[in-house]
């Protein structure tokens, strides 16, 4: 027997945690979040936008809000672009794991929509230019990981 999410609209409420470093790039990827969402039968009056500082901060709030019992599922944007120094790596595998943890501590899908990109080009094609938005991704992902947990 196959089980599998499917883009149905769903039922539960969404949150959004968006970072505000960056913001040229998060603010993109939080439009097609939001359009993705609203395309697949979610009202706006069941998404909360949260805005945090940088992507550092978002595996916090995602665990908070996933034990919260309020949403059912969680959708992670921010961009972290590389540097001159390492700082880059540790925010991009701090937030990464961290965001991860949140998931399985929460038992909800909490979604990483947080570019790590070489150059802000990229960031640029990945938030809506060549690469499309993959902060819709992240919602479509959203939506079809709340109707797979619903069926097992």
């Amino acid at each position: 027997m196959l089980i599998e999410g499917d883009l149905s609209s769903p039922t539960g409420r969404f949150a959004i945690i968006a970072a505000r470093f960056n913001s040229i790039i998060v603010d993109a990827l939080l439009g097609g979040s939001l359009d993705a969402l609203k395309r697949h039968g979610v009202p706006d009056d069941r998404v909360d936008v949260v805005r945090v500082p940088g992507s550092f901060e978002i595996p916090l709030v995602a665990e908070r809000l996933g034990k919260s019992g309020k949403y059912a599922a969680i959708i992670c944007l921010g961009a972290v672009i590389k540097g001159d120094t390492d700082h880059y790596d540790h925010v991009a595998g701090g937030t990464t794991s961290g965001i991860a943890h949140a998931g399985l501590s929460a038992g909800i899908p909490v979604i990483f929509g947080v570019l790590t990109c070489d150059t802000l080009e990229q960031a640029i094609n990945r938030a809506g230019g060549k690469a499309g938005n993959k902060g819709y991704e992240a919602a479509v992902t959203a939506i079809e990981m709340v109707n797979l947990l619903r069926k097992i």
